[in-house]
């Protein structure tokens, strides 16, 4: 069923809790529309600040009907990638958004390869959370 971005959110504020995300980023998330964070290495910054990368969660939220909740950016060996977790527009999607695999978690991102940007897609990464930050793993 197509859902609304007040129960997206909501889906993402649990989401957000269950990664163990530094509880000031949630609360500024829960109350701002434009208070998402992006993650480098664990460390977390608001993404308000960052003018392409702002536009470009705004393109896909818009594009794509989702909301999303945090961003991690990492240099790899195929492109400098953003993978922005979502919480996507129908809520028979949501049943395995996020879900822990041994000591990571299994979450649902869109990747944006900045490098190579035919090569963006939905799909499943792994991430690592650690002291209120995540990072992408795998």
């Amino acid at each position: 069923m197509k859902t609304e971005i007040r129960e997206r959110k909501e889906l993402a504020v649990d989401l957000m809790e269950k990664l163990g995300i530094y509880k000031p980023y949630i609360k500024a998330f829960s109350e701002q529309s434009d208070h998402a964070c992006f993650f480098e290495n664990f460390a977390g910054f608001w993404v308000y600040q960052e003018n392409e990368l702002f536009n470009k969660m705004a393109e896909i939220e818009l594009k794509y009907n989702c909301t999303v909740y945090a961003i991690t950016h990492e240099i790899t060996s195929f492109g400098e990638c953003f993978s922005f977790l979502v919480v996507p527009e129908y809520d028979e999607d949501w049943d395995n958004l996020v879900y822990k695999q041994g000591k990571y978690f299994n979450a649902f991102a869109y990747v944006w390869n900045k490098t190579y940007e035919p090569d963006s897609e939905f799909g499943s990464i792994l991430v690592q959370s650690f002291g209120g930050g995540i990072r992408r793993v795998g």
